[in-house]
């Protein structure tokens, strides 16, 4: 089977695997590409199925939000791990959609770790004064204010500051990527810093 040109795919659109003669020609040409290491592979296939990839996702969870970092997930996870394809055990939608369910999977558990981080961080209580940037945003996060962020910064800072995992951890244990890891990371602390310095944050509960 030839390799497709460049852009020779990229304009067929499909929000999902379909069953007709050109979708079945099409997801070929994907998977010729993914099969051949192409790099191609990762932004067509993403086109082509990350509509049914977030859809599973985002009924799962119930959360269009963090749907999407799963889908991010699911495409990062089967181009790193595409030499465990194998075409004469099923087709590559049907491959995805175990990684789908199995990332789902991994962000349910993360998030039942989440609520039990978080409502141990709220029996803690403060009888010192608080002094000092670094220890403003530590009480911000055992006092609540981490429900506020965006699920994925919520997870990364609950995991460092109640896990003490470090940022590699973290991407291993979330199956994030590090450089995703850091950017959650960097923007959840300047949120949080944010609403202390604007006053927003209610101290003490």
């Amino acid at each position: 089977m030839r390799a497709p040109r460049a852009g020779e795919i990229a304009d067929r659109p499909s929000a999902r695997p379909g069953t007709g003669p050109d979708d079945e020609g099409v997801d070929e040409e994907v998977t010729a590409l993914l099969l051949q290491g192409d790099e191609r592979w990762l932004s067509l296939a993403h086109r082509r199925w990350s509509g049914f990839v977030h859809s599973y996702a985002s009924r799962v969870l119930g959360d269009w939000r963090e749907a999407e970092d799963v889908t991010q997930q699911v495409f990062l996870a089967a181009w790193r791990g595409r030499a465990g394809f194998h075409p004469d055990r099923g087709t590559l939608p049907a491959w995805l959609m175990g990684i789908t369910r199995r990332k789902t999977a991994d962000a349910l558990s993360a998030r039942t770790r989440r609520r039990e981080i978080v409502d141990a961080a709220d029996r803690y209580r403060f009888d010192e004064p608080v002094q000092g940037a670094d220890q403003v945003i530590d009480r911000i996060v055992v006092t609540g204010e981490l429900e506020r962020l965006p699920p994925p910064q919520r997870d990364v800072l609950a995991l460092f500051y109640f896990a003490d995992l470090t940022q590699v951890q973290i991407s291993e244990r979330t199956g994030m990527p590090l450089g995703t890891v850091k950017s959650h990371a960097r923007r959840g602390v300047h949120r949080l810093r944010l609403r202390a310095a604007t006053g927003a944050v209610e101290p003490g509960r």
